[in-house]
């Protein structure tokens, strides 16, 4: 049996399990026609018919509003049918098989399966069996990647910094159980980022071979020192007790950002979250709220990245056709 590979036979983007394997020239070209795409506030958007006569199926087991909207917004922009299903493939009870539901919904003619999934591998998986004209994209799966996220962080950052070699980005948080670390790490030090910092609590830091490169710091005031991005990351109840932290307020005396705090950075530094945010949590409501915020940009451009993500692949599938 032939390695699975994201690309098609003649070299074509042809699913988006990660952003492993994807070099600098690609990524750059995500992000172009994700720019494209992007449209501020009050903008005329672009409508197309890249995807018409598509069909996109969301399959989502875990609540995702940022997420599965935008794709969703994406595809009905470009022209697709869009289909939404609440169902967690990893974990099938009803006697019908993981693989006899993709096949249900391939026979219905979805050529594009948008997957988000607790269990690491399915998205995989369900890519392995599909029909060869078929694309499979995560949607986010368990701690270990979300690709479109790592694009839109990037396509952010560049937005605001225009471009990466030289720029110091600080992430911060649960590094150690973050699909969004991962995916954005993967795509910022493919694209050249000058210096990439984690910060957080020992306990909630990843195994020493993961993040190669990447410098650590336990406190927050030292990691984003000089920093030109700060992004901070959604922490859960659980893990401030695995962290020894016994609350959130403890967890925000120790790395919650403040307008004090991020003093320690660069003057002209950017405020990144993948959202939602716990205010007075991960950040004050002063900082989410503020002009070095960048968060709802992030928003708006998850629908540019997704958009361009599904264009891509749509042109693609054309080639082979």
């Amino acid at each position: 049996m032939q390695p699975f590979s994201q690309f098609d036979a003649q070299g074509g983007l042809r699913h988006l399990i990660t952003l492993e394997g994807l070099d600098g020239d690609l990524l750059r070209q995500l992000l172009d026609r994700a720019q494209h795409y992007a449209a501020r506030s009050g903008e005329i958007r672009i409508h197309g018919k890249e995807l018409q006569g598509f069909t996109v199926a969301n399959l989502f087991s875990e609540p995702s509003t940022r997420t599965r909207s935008s794709f969703e917004l994406s595809a009905l922009r470009l022209g697709a049918d869009v289909i939404n299903l609440d169902l967690m493939l990893s974990s099938r009870v009803k006697g019908e098989s993981m693989l006899d539901t993709i096949y249900t919904l391939q026979a219905m003619q979805v050529d594009v399966f948008v997957i988000r999934d607790a269990q690491a591998g399915v998205t995989q998986y369900v890519a392995e069996h599909v029909d060869g004209h078929v694309s499979v994209v995560s949607g986010g799966e368990a701690h270990l990647t979300h690709p479109t996220q790592g694009l839109l962080d990037a396509l952010t950052i560049h937005q605001y910094k225009g471009g990466f070699r030289d720029l110091v980005v600080a992430i911060v948080g649960d590094i150690c159980h973050s699909r969004v670390a991962r995916s954005s790490w993967r795509a910022l030090t493919t694209l050249g980022v000058g210096e990439l910092r984690l910060v957080g609590p020992e306990e909630l830091m990843p195994a020493p071979e993961e993040f190669p490169g990447a410098g650590r710091f336990d406190s927050l005031e030292e990691g984003i020192d000089h920093a030109d991005v700060v992004m901070m990351l959604r922490i859960q109840n659980e893990r401030m007790e695995q962290a020894r932290v016994p609350d959130a307020d403890r967890y925000f005396e120790r790395y919650g950002l403040t307008a004090e705090r991020l003093k320690r950075a660069r003057p002209e530094a950017i405020v990144m979250h993948p959202g939602p945010i716990n205010r007075g949590v991960e950040m004050s409501s002063e900082i989410a709220d503020g002009p070095q915020s960048v968060i709802r940009r992030q928003v708006a451009n998850g629908v540019a990245v997704r958009t361009a993500v599904l264009s891509h692949l749509a042109e693609a599938r054309r080639k082979r056709s």
